[in-house]
Parts: structure tokens; C-alpha cells; sequence
């Protein structure tokens, strides 16, 4: 493999914590009060992954693929939309490396989620649970971020050409 052959992106995505809804983060649901507002799960951490796995190809957003418009992705997994952006990446020469990805939130703790998370994904993207790195921050209680009013996830993914 020669350095021609690997991409990186990076990926963000913030949603707004709402009542009365399941917190989904690596398709795990997080025992909590609130979950996040969006079309699908909303699941902020996966929603990063793939705009850092899609820019890594030099292709389009996960609104291009997936619009909030269209009432098939209404309530869907993410995860089963990662392992669509999987598809689209193999179709186009890509396979995942490694990704790292980070949850910047308040609250919930995630940590004992974690691996149950890293299986997830790493099954999703068909690689080893090894090459996944996942955990969180807090905003240090500055910004809509700090106030518990959303919660932001970033996202880096190596890929390499098959």
C-alpha cells in the first residue's frame, strides 16, 4: 500500500436533547431521560462516523444519501445506514481502517457502554472492534453544550483503497 492509497475525513454532527425519547449513541440505547431530536435515532456519534467515512471518499454528506425528507429513513437505525455508507464506500473503492470518535456531552457517562459500542460499529464496518476508538468529553458547562440543551459527536476515519 503506498500513501496514494489512504484518506482521511472527519465528520460533526449536534443534535438537540428532547423528552420522551430513547438516547441512542453507537446503536446502544442509554439508560436516560431525554434522547435526541432528529429523523432517524439521532444517534449523533454514528451520524459523524459516516460524514468522516464519506468525506474521507470525496463523496456527499449523509444528507445527500439519506434526506430528512424522505420517510424511509424515518426512525431508522443508524447503524443500518452505516453499514449502507459501508456499501458506498466498497462500491467506490474504500474500505475502513480505523475511526475515532468522540462524544461531547454533559451527561450521560458512556463509559460502560464502550464496548458495547466499539462491537457495534466495528461490526457495522466489518473490521476489528481494536480499531475503533470511542469516548467523551464535556463542554466544561460552557455553551448550548454545557447547558445539557444537545450533545455534539466528532468523528476522524482512515480509509484505505481495496
Amino acid at each position: 500500500m503506498n500513501v496514494a492509497d489512504i484518506r482521511t475525513g472527519i465528520g460533526y454532527d449536534v443534535h438537540k436533547i428532547v423528552k420522551g425519547r430513547k438516547l441512542v449513541l453507537c446503536g446502544v440505547e442509554i439508560p436516560c431521560e431525554f434522547g435526541l431530536d432528529g429523523h432517524s435515532d439521532a444517534d449523533v456519534m454514528i451520524h459523524a462516523l459516516m460524514d468522516s467515512m464519506l468525506g474521507a471518499a470525496g463523496l456527499f454528506d449523509i444528507g445527500y444519501y439519506f434526506p430528512n425528507t424522505d420517510n424511509n429513513f424515518k426512525n431508522i437505525s443508524s447503524i443500518r445506514l452505516l453499514e449502507k455508507v459501508r456499501g458506498l464506500l466498497s462500491d467506490n473503492g474504500y474500505k475502513v481502517m480505523n475511526t475515532d470518535l468522540v462524544l461531547i456531552s454533559e451527561r450521560p457517562r458512556i463509559i460502560s457502554h464502550v464496548p458495547a459500542m466499539k462491537k457495534n460499529v466495528a461490526s457495522a464496518l466489518g473490521i476489528e472492534d481494536s480499531r475503533i476508538g470511542i469516548k467523551a468529553t464535556t463542554n466544561e458547562k460552557m455553551g448550548f453544550l454545557g447547558r445539557g440543551e444537545g450533545m455534539a459527536a466528532l468523528a476522524t476515519s482512515l480509509l484505505y483503497s481495496l
